[in-house]
């Protein structure tokens, strides 16, 4: 999905970059598409590489979420620290079957999302964290 997005964007910003000055000065001014299409293709493989970093892991007393390839990014989020779980869904991951869970806690720097699920799995997730919080908050 965010593959196709890089595509239509980059291709479209390629086109008006290369086309309009190819037409209005000449032909050698359609190089100007050219930087765009190398951005393409970097960010093809580089959006390849990110997706591919995403895991999340429900242990016995707390989620983990990790994420980055440069940075790396590990997110522990308690179960009886969330307060909500949901699960979206925009029109373009719709189209493409996935669905995203988003954890929402007290604290702000703490909400977490894990994107690109198969919704069935999403609703799953959805469910046993639920569940798992409101027994681990059930001392509060």
């Amino acid at each position: 999905m965010r593959r196709l997005l890089l595509v239509v964007w980059l291709g479209l910003i390629s086109l008006a970059a290369g086309l309009v000055p190819g037409l209005l000065a000449g032909p050698a001014w359609s190089a100007f598409a050219l930087p765009p299409l190398a951005l393409m293709a970097w960010g093809w493989v580089l959006t390849g590489r990110n997706w591919r970093s995403w895991r999340y892991a429900e242990r016995a007393d707390d989620l983990l979420i990790s994420r980055g390839v440069l940075w790396r990014e590990e997110t522990v989020v308690p179960y009886g620290r969330m307060q909500l779980v949901e699960v979206t869904s925009g029109p373009v991951e719709r189209h493409f079957g996935l669905a995203s869970v988003q954890l929402h806690t007290a604290a702000a720097a703490t909400d977490a999302t894990i994107p690109g699920l198969d919704p069935a799995e999403a609703e799953r997730l959805r469910d046993r964290l639920t569940e798992l919080g409101e027994a681990r908050s059930a001392g509060l």
